[in-house]
């Protein structure tokens, strides 16, 4: 059990990295060379997922060749990469209107939205571990936020924050219903189907944004070797997060994801004291492990699924592949709870009618 819960742990910590990553390269595009473009840097991420993934669904046979699954759940997933798209906007957009502090503790309420999605329509039940985890992560990131406002961290503009506030709060929202929507995609289809199609309709979506709200800034862009190893940087990044965070989602949950990702600010804060000379805190220290004893907390129990067996069907078209439920005799409405963690075949089922 120890295993498993460091497993998860370290597999959620290796996304923060990536965003990390992700961060660093977008403030040096930003802030050291002026190249405002993040609706064109999530195309490139779109354009790399669809060479990827999109062309292993078009060589693909039977019911997951790409014209099949574009047949029966098009509009499904059209839908789906336009939230996508949006959330990363979105967040992005918040850094010309608002503060730091306020973008760190607005972007956590993507976990509340994460929560109550999952318990909704995944239909996955917590136990009191998992809210005091996710307490104790969230009081670390307020930590964090503490700490920043101490040691006079460069705070952005903050010019209209109401605006900013707003605009972080949207993209958590659509960053949560994102996550949930990937880890149902996961568990009931497949990931290649999930990012071949991310990447069909993210690209198509942004290319259409890129060519409406972005071309004058591309265009501004002083392009040299630096610039475009930095786009190359970004890119790897933002395509190794999409690739790898399905796998993670699929082995531990998207509430268990967004709540590790809190430590993804610590990381470029770490790397700023060397790359952008910011003062340190203990504080910060603090934050970090705080978070990390959250996410051990959360991840040392499993959560479990309260499933009615005709709720996963709602994704697939009817005329596809799906197994009927018998039909010998009337079914009964029924609640099944089973764990998300590492089953054992003497594991007891409670069945409650």
């Amino acid at each position: 059990m120890a295993r498993e819960m460091l497993i998860s742990v370290a597999l959620g910590q290796v996304l923060s990295l990536l965003i990390c990553g992700i961060g660093l390269t977008s403030k040096y595009l930003s802030e050291d060379f002026h190249a405002n473009t993040p609706v064109f840097q999530s195309f490139l991420n779109y354009i790399l997922l669809f060479l990827v993934y999109t062309t292993t669904l078009a060589v693909r046979q039977g019911e997951e060749n790409l014209l099949a699954i574009l047949r029966r759940r098009w509009w499904k997933y059209m839908i789906l990469g336009l939230i996508d798209l949006e959330a990363n906007y979105l967040v992005v957009k918040a850094y010309q209107y608002t503060t730091l502090t306020s973008i760190q503790l607005l972007d956590c309420f993507v976990i509340p939205v994460v929560i109550l999605l999952s318990w909704f329509f995944l239909l996955i039940r917590y136990k009191a571990v998992h809210f005091l985890g996710i307490f104790v992560c969230i009081l670390g990131m307020g930590c964090m936020a503490g700490a920043d406002v101490l040691v006079g961290r460069h705070q952005g503009a903050g010019e209209n924050k109401l605006v900013g506030d707003l605009l972080v709060l949207g993209g958590a929202t659509l960053y949560g219903i994102s996550n949930v929507w990937e880890e149902y995609i996961i568990r009931t289809l497949s990931r290649v189907e999930f990012l071949g199609m991310i990447g069909l309709f993210g690209a198509f979506f942004s290319g259409i944004q890129l060519a409406i709200m972005e071309h004058k800034e591309l265009l501004k862009v002083p392009w040299d070797w630096q610039i475009g190893l930095l786009y190359v940087g970004f890119s790897a990044c933002m395509f190794g997060l999409y690739s790898f965070m399905p796998v993670v989602i699929k082995k531990t949950s998207a509430t268990s994801v967004n709540l590790s990702l809190l430590t993804a600010d610590l990381y470029s804060l770490f790397c700023g004291l060397f790359l952008f000379h910011y003062k340190f805190s203990g504080l910060y220290l603090l934050s970090f492990f705080t978070i990390l004893i959250g996410l051990m907390l959360y991840s040392s129990t499993s959560t479990y699924i309260a499933q009615d067996p005709r709720v996963y069907k709602q994704f697939r078209n009817p005329s596809g592949p799906v197994v009927d439920l018998p039909t010998t005799a009337q079914v009964e409405p029924s609640v099944t709870y089973t764990s998300l963690g590492q089953e054992t075949e003497e594991e007891p089922h409670v069945h409650v009618a």
